[in-house]
């Protein structure tokens, strides 16, 4: 399977679209959670939207990682040898510790000044993590 992602013309130009499409739904939902915690939409109730926006989010990281573990699984030597590709492995580890963090204290339901820092500093991690994943045919 993995040689097919190499020896087909668009095998891995289709994986990486899967790969941003997934990215894609997981950001836009995540951004539109935050947008709402930070106060826009207020008529809208968090919770039914945390509901609809995380369960499109998760569905969308899915569907990243699926696609991100073929493609490394395709030339794992190589992105491990990359600097760009490690930090969006870290990168990824301190979104899913953030985001824990954020369940775990229960922020949906405070809404206070950490519930919308942990917000922020996702959002900026996971343009980090965009950043990085395009680095990683540069570096």
């Amino acid at each position: 399977m993995f040689a097919a992602l190499k020896s087909h013309l668009w095998a891995y130009p289709a994986l990486e679209m899967v790969h941003i499409s997934g990215i894609a739904l997981l950001l836009g939902n995540l951004v539109l959670l935050e947008l709402r915690v930070f106060g826009l939409g207020a008529a809208l109730p968090v919770k039914d939207l945390a509901r609809l926006s995380l369960g499109l989010a998760l569905s969308g990281f899915a569907i990243a990682a699926a696609s991100g573990l073929l493609m490394f699984a395709s030339q794992p030597a190589e992105l491990l040898a990359n600097r760009a590709f490690t930090l969006k492995m870290l990168l990824l580890f301190s979104a899913a510790c953030n985001a824990a963090w954020f369940h775990g204290r229960g922020s949906l339901d405070k809404l206070d000044v950490w519930a919308r820092v942990q917000m922020a500093v996702s959002t900026l991690i996971w343009l980090a993590v965009l950043a990085c994943g395009r680095w990683i045919a540069y570096l």
